[in-house]
């Protein structure tokens, strides 16, 4: 008798994290907060790496909120040192894998070298096709929807566009990662249970997932439970449990 494959766990198309936790993960041990974002930066190799092996074909960070400016001077010029050297070390290494680089925010914000660099990154990787990663920087999730508004505006004044037509399609192929899917899962590290102005937009119907643990903790291990969790999921989108099943293959 012939075995019958066990249907595979479904996959999220596109994981969205915010990576929380990184000061915290330093205060601990009693270090600089910065050890703490060099630590979660480690973390960052792990997810790609770990998004490349399930298969996910889409991974947005949100690695510096619009917010996050209002941070001690210090603090964020540390952190965009830490920035800079990240692009400047590990654009090869992502382009050799096929991960096409993009990020997503107000760059105008950020110093010309980084700015330089994100240009670089984004030229280089352009053409990969095993993983989709968008870096949110200098972003806001408000910020996102505002500057679709304007682009709809716009092009109303212009002639181009009725505002009669204006529908959520209009807005959502304005929005940032309009090309990609939206978020399937998100994932929350550090314990706190809120989206914090990340891809308001895009996060409509994503199912949420957290977790206590530090964002520099996290690992495969920490990852594949929220998979886990995911893949037990019914995603009816505003349907009934009957709808969904009825429109299942047998």
């Amino acid at each position: 008798m012939t075995a019958v494959p066990a249907t595979a766990a479904p996959v999220p198309r596109h994981l969205a994290i915010i990576m929380d936790g990184n000061g915290r993960w330093a205060q601990r041990r009693r270090r600089p907060r910065i050890i703490g974002h060099r630590a979660g930066a480690r973390a960052v190799n792990l997810a790609i790496d770990f998004c490349l092996q399930r298969g996910v074909g889409a991974l947005t960070l949100f690695a510096f909120s619009s917010e996050n400016w209002g941070r001690p001077e210090e603090e964020v010029g540390a952190l965009m040192k830490l920035f800079l050297n990240a692009l400047e070390r590990e654009v090869d290494e992502l382009d050799r894998r096929g991960v096409r680089v993009r990020f997503i925010g107000e760059r105008s914000l950020f110093s010309d070298g980084i700015r330089a660099r994100m240009d670089a990154a984004e030229a280089q990787t352009a053409r990969n096709g095993c993983l989709q990663l968008a870096v949110a920087a200098s972003y806001g999730g408000r910020q996102d929807i505002a500057a679709a508004a304007r682009a709809l505006a716009a092009d109303v004044a212009a002639g181009r566009l009725r505002a009669e037509d204006i529908d959520e399609a209009a807005v959502g192929a304005r929005m940032a990662l309009a090309d990609l899917p939206p978020p399937d899962l998100f994932i929350r590290t550090g314990g706190d249970q809120r989206i914090s102005n990340f891809l308001l937009w895009q996060l409509a119907y994503a199912e949420l997932w957290f977790t206590d643990t530090l964002w520099p903790d996290v690992d495969a291990g920490v990852l594949q439970q929220a998979l886990d969790d995911y893949a037990g999921r019914e995603r009816r989108f505003g349907l009934t449990s009957a709808q969904v099943g009825a429109e299942t293959p047998a």
